[in-house]
């Protein structure tokens, strides 16, 4: 068998990553790809097609392709026993398999391709060993490491008690010369003025070191430094509405798709819960789409607690489509909502993270919306509109955090008039966006409403975009019940983490 590629690419053709066994242009391997999706037959259950050259081994990973091209007198079983090793590596490294989680593990997943398949051909390797290949744990590089840091440990002591001897030996000379200047001050103690006054004692003059004066007059560059054009650029920017952030502000402000639980409080087994939500609704209350994706992570950074099983609790709850990955016990799920290796002296990876729990939910009921947002823009007949928008909270057990309703308005009509809003707003007049900010939305204030008034058209104030999230409580309500022991059931101490996220919500 000679394998020539493996890659995934999109449903229409798109390389995302691929890796060339054999010597092949960018340009060759994106012509095959490109065609691919083009010779799918979508009537036949078949997972591979054929050309007069190459044959193409295929398995649908939700909106992508996992893709082996391998020429036509391969043997196609061992070509789907290597697609599903593939597939079972993506997993490893890719929390959510999408395109930017791909992305970023790219050169993981190319490197484990590498242990699959050399020069074309398959290697006799499985999971475990492609993932301790790929680590390289090294026990020469942790000794080196291990003396590289003792001896670093070693200067920075050196260079700590050097800087107290040199802090002593000032402190000497300093004080030497105040003891100088107190005998020259005791002697002028006697001395008279003129006219018979008693003279007053003058204070010693400190010790002042010679300062030699520099010859070069120029200004020495100042790495950093603002110059007065970008000072100018800034302060036109802020007299035109321009919220300007500093460099430390924008770093300050992290990305709230990852909640962040603090060290002190991650025990040895941590568990991370995320649910991303993706809404489409009509302009008329109606629901076009509504997706959510969840994931349950694993994290066991002691050995000691590898052999352990979860209990979820409410993980069948709404509806959701439930998927478990092929080394855990599906049956003790399915019966107890129990998650635990089919093998019970079998432990967890250590020190990474472990998906062990996915579930998706799709829907177009209404009611399962968690925040409805309803507006109505009304022609008040002098070519503007009295545009009314409230929004009303559905699932009162939700706490909704950094709620952001971006509402478009007409451009070069100037500042809406805001005359009624609970909470706060900012108008954007470059991306020309009026920005509902709420900081919280729970069952104490499962309503509001901002009214305002711009020259426009009823059309001018969409598609409206929401963004959220919230860190108490997840939409389906999953949570973990408790952590054991595989073998004898004493209870396991671990924490917990949970996000719910807007990857999107648009009202169209």
């Amino acid at each position: 068998m000679v394998l020539l590629a493996a890659a995934i690419c999109t449903k229409n053709g798109r390389c995302i990553i691929s890796r060339q066994f054999v010597e092949m242009t960018r340009s060759r391997i994106e012509g095959l790809l490109a065609a691919f999706p083009k010779l799918m037959n979508t009537g036949n259950q078949h997972t591979f097609v054929e050309t007069e050259s190459v044959r193409y081994v295929y398995q649908p990973l939700e909106k992508m392709y996992m893709v082996l091209i391998t020429t036509k007198n391969s043997n196609i079983l061992e070509d789907l026993e290597t697609l599903r090793l593939f597939s079972r590596v993506i997993p490893e490294y890719c929390r959510v398999i999408d395109e930017t989680d791909i992305q970023e593990h790219a050169f993981d997943l190319i490197f484990a391709f590498d242990e699959v398949v050399a020069l074309g051909y398959r290697e006799s390797v499985n999971l475990a060993q492609i993932r301790t290949f790929t680590e390289m744990d090294s026990h020469e590089e942790k000794v080196f490491m291990a003396v590289r840091k003792s001896q670093e440990d070693e200067t920075k002591a050196a260079m700590k008690r050097k800087a107290k001897e040199l802090q002593q030996m000032r402190r000497d000379q300093h004080r030497g010369g105040r003891m100088g200047g107190m005998g020259s001050y005791g002697g002028g103690m006697s001395s008279m003025k003129m006219g018979g006054e008693i003279a007053q004692t003058l204070p010693p003059e400190p010790v002042k070191s010679k300062v030699i004066p520099s010859r070069i007059t120029g200004k020495a560059m100042k790495l950093g430094a603002k110059s007065k054009d970008v000072d100018n650029f800034v302060d036109k920017l802020i007299s035109e509405g321009e919220t300007v952030r500093s460099s430390s502000a924008k770093s300050k402000k992290s990305d709230v798709a990852k909640t962040v639980v603090p060290s002190a409080l991650t025990e040895s087994v941590h568990i991370r819960l995320e649910e991303k939500l993706s809404i489409t609704a009509g302009r008329d209350g109606d629901l076009e789409q509504m997706t959510l994706l969840g994931i349950c992570m694993l994290r066991v950074s002691d050995d000691q607690f590898g052999c352990i099983k979860v209990q979820m609790a409410n993980a069948l709850d709404k509806g959701c489509t439930i998927q478990t990955p092929p080394t855990v016990d599906k049956k003790a799920f399915l019966s107890n909502s129990i998650i635990g290796l089919k093998s019970a002296d079998k432990p967890f990876p250590t020190k990474q993270d472990v998906g062990i729990l996915k579930w998706r939910l799709q829907s177009s009921d209404e009611s399962l919306i968690p925040l409805t947002i309803n507006c109505w823009p009304n022609d008040n007949g002098s070519g503007g509109c009295d545009v009314n928008i409230e929004y009303e909270l559905q699932q009162d057990e939700l706490e909704l955090v950094d709620v952001a309703i971006s509402i478009p308005v007409p451009s070069g009509v100037g500042a809406p008039n805001v005359s009624e809003v609970d909470g706060d707003f900012k108008h954007d007049s470059r991306k020309n966006i009026l920005e509902w900010c709420l900081p919280v939305i729970n069952s104490s204030n499962t309503t509001g409403s901002m009214e305002f008034s711009i020259p426009g058209s009823p059309d001018d104030f969409f598609p409206i975009n929401v963004s959220f999230h919230a860190t108490k409580r997840l939409f389906t309500g999953i949570e973990v019940g408790h952590v054991e022991f595989a073998q004898g059931g004493s209870p396991v101490k671990f924490s917990t983490e949970t996000a719910l996220l807007v990857d999107k919500y648009e009202i169209v």
